[in-house]
């Protein structure tokens, strides 16, 4: 067969022997004496008409047989050719460990050469690996002093997971402060909710903080509603200097902020700011 342009380098068409089939306006399924991983794979003509994968027919029974929409009438001419390899059919094979190359000048790729580990390889460096601890996914860099960066789409960088140990951020890094239902008892979850504001609007009761973990900072904003002089008793869980709670300002619609460090046991206070103008 001759080809404009660039030939097929790897593939094969072969022609499925269907001879045993009865066409007879009636069945819908056949066998097509090979098995087909996808309907993509099959170019097939119905009295001439090419028909369209997924729609006009689909695949059964494991992909050795083929069932159309519509059931060819008797006397049908059914013409299958089975398209495998590069010249279009789905990659539909175990690697086994080789190696995927991925552009066109061969130094891009990826491989799963060692165990429960997938190696991603760009201009012809080992650049990242992906692997398991324990059920939690690992993503690590695999050559030594080198940093793992991510850009936003003009190219600016946003955090650098530097190989030195820590992490830098060219923006901000935030929680978006959170409203706390007022009730009362304020509940306030630190997980998802670390940098938070309450309005009181009566005396009120704060809540031990759920989700805390051990090291972490959190802050609250509590905020006298219109009436103001309003009064919170904190959860024994919080610490404050010489064990003795603050004083909240009883100016109406002005606030203290709070700030807190977890030991694991205890919500110590790391910092107050009392009677604030808000606005």
């Amino acid at each position: 067969m001759a080809y404009i342009g660039k030939s097929i380098e790897s593939g094969t068409f072969s022609v499925l022997d269907t001879s045993g089939n009865t066409y007879n306006g009636s069945n819908t399924t056949f066998n097509l004496g090979s098995q087909v991983g996808s309907p993509a794979q099959l170019l097939v003509s119905h009295d001439g008409v090419i028909q369209k994968p997924g729609t006009d027919y689909s695949l059964a029974s494991g992909g050795t047989q083929i069932t159309f929409s519509t059931a060819p009438a008797s006397g049908a001419s059914i013409f299958i050719v089975e398209i495998s390899g590069a010249v279009g059919g789905p990659l539909d094979s175990d690697l086994n460990g080789a190696e995927l190359i991925l552009d066109a000048d061969g130094d891009t790729s990826i491989t799963a050469d060692t165990d429960d580990q997938i190696d991603i390889k760009i201009a012809n460096a080992d650049h990242v690996k992906l692997t398991s601890s324990s059920g939690d996914t690992v993503l690590q860099q695999s050559t030594d002093a080198k940093d793992i960066i991510i850009k936003q789409y003009d190219g600016t960088e946003l955090v650098n997971f530097n190989d030195g140990g820590y992490s830098s951020f060219t923006s901000a890094a935030l929680n978006p402060e959170a409203t706390l239902t007022d009730g009362a008892t304020v509940s306030w979850n630190a997980l998802t909710q670390p940098v938070a504001k309450v309005t009181l609007a009566g005396n009120r009761t704060m809540a031990a903080p759920s989700g805390g973990v051990t090291g972490q900072f959190i802050a609250l904003l509590v905020i006298q509603d219109g009436t103001g002089s309003r009064t919170l008793t904190w959860n024994a869980v919080y610490e404050f200097k010489d064990d003795t709670a603050p004083t909240l300002t009883t100016t109406a619609s002005k606030g203290d902020n709070f700030t807190f460090r977890y030991n694991g046991s205890k919500w110590l206070e790391v910092g107050r700011n009392l009677n604030l103008t808000l606005s």
